[in-house]
């Protein structure tokens, strides 16, 4: 068995007496955001003399950008700027987690936040109304690095038995699974399901479908309560896209992607154009689909284990070894969403989105305000 954490350990009963304490009108609020690395998550937590309602009801924070990677020591203070507002499963109501945007001193975007120019592509494709929902992949390790539930010597059995499996010889961490989609449903994230992956200790969980901006902040928010969750069970999870060597499946955060035009009778053809648009911009979308310029992405991405070849764009009718999938249902009723199967599971979904709606919507909600 993986070795799990110390603090995980620690009486869990004596720690809800202190929870289950009256906290009187006072108000904790946890300030959530995206590190430098543009992969962790960091977060610390202020006290409010009353439950914000919205997110006007909160106030700019700051914090050391030097020890985040965001700033120099010599200048270091950065902006939290509040964005959307979730309830606290861990703390319970009427605490709150508040996913932030972080500024520089300038009051700039931070290099890490992807948020900012997100949103304004996000407003100028509203009128089209699009729907994203994004599958992320992740699997459970023990803090010594090795995959949570493998023998501690050799390899569990080829892949084959653990997608969708029940069984304690096969799936491996549901007590965290579960424990985190509950704390998603509680917080108030869109997450619609999740299931047990290819690899074994490997699992998945979709959020949305959600309308614009929206899909980047729910899926943080999910991820982060992923770690938060994690951590009290003394395991770690990884976004890492191909978490082990040799044949086994890596992990990816594919994206279904709609708009309304794509889900009216005949959407089929907008689909089909968008995904001719995806075809001619490959090697730029495989730049922003993982957070070191689609290095992470080269040890997956390699035609093999439901992948396409990084080099080659592709698409299908359910095709998972294609680039990007159009469901079969889609193919049958000629209208709904197209699935692009490239992004990585550590991929920033704000820049993902944005990419998306750059190359297949721009031009598109332009030629509906020409309409009008």
């Amino acid at each position: 068995m993986s070795y799990v954490s110390d603090s995980s350990s620690l009486n869990k009963a004596l720690r809800q007496q202190y929870l289950s304490l009256p906290q009187g009108h006072f108000c904790q609020v946890t300030y959530v955001w995206i590190d430098g690395s543009g992969e962790g998550l960091r977060s610390k937590t202020r006290t409010m003399d009353s439950e914000p309602k919205s997110i006007t009801d909160l106030t700019e924070w700051n914090f050391d950008g030097s020890s985040t990677g965001q700033s120099e020591g010599r200048n270091s203070d950065m902006l939290l700027i509040p964005v959307c507002m979730f309830r606290d499963p861990f703390l319970l109501d009427p605490n709150k987690l508040v996913l932030c945007e972080v500024l520089k001193h300038t009051r700039e975007p931070a290099e890490s936040n992807h948020r900012n120019s997100c949103n304004k592509v996000m407003e100028k494709v509203k009128n089209l109304h699009p729907w994203f929902g994004m599958e992320q992949e992740y699997t459970l390790f023990g803090v010594d690095g090795h995959p949570y539930g493998w023998p501690r010597l050799g390899f569990p059995k080829p892949q084959g038995p653990y997608y969708c499996s029940v069984g304690a010889d096969r799936a491996f961490g549901r007590d965290i699974v579960e424990c985190h989609y509950k704390a998603c449903l509680y917080a108030g994230i869109k997450i619609s399901g999740t299931n047990a992956e290819v690899m074994p200790s490997q699992w998945e969980f979709q959020v949305g479908p959600c309308e614009g901006i929206e899909m980047g902040d729910h899926l943080w928010m999910a991820r982060f309560l992923l770690h938060r969750v994690c951590e009290d069970f003394g395991v770690v999870a990884t976004l890492d896209p191909k978490p082990m060597t040799g044949d086994w499946n890596g992990a990816g955060c594919h994206i279904n992607v709609s708009t309304e035009q794509m889900r009216e009778e005949g959407g089929i053809e907008h689909i089909e154009k968008a995904i001719e648009k995806l075809g001619k911009q490959h090697a730029e979308h495989i730049q922003v689909y993982d957070p070191r310029g689609g290095e992470d992405n080269k040890r997956r991405l390699t035609g093999r284990h439901e992948t396409a070849s990084i080099h080659d764009f592709s698409a299908g009718v359910a095709n998972r070894g294609a680039s990007v999938r159009i469901p079969r249902q889609v193919g049958q009723e000629k209208r709904g969403y197209f699935e692009d199967r490239r992004p990585a599971a550590n991929c920033d979904p704000y820049a993902v989105t944005c990419a998306m709606a750059r190359t297949c919507m721009v031009e598109e909600e332009e030629d509906v305000h020409d309409l009008e």
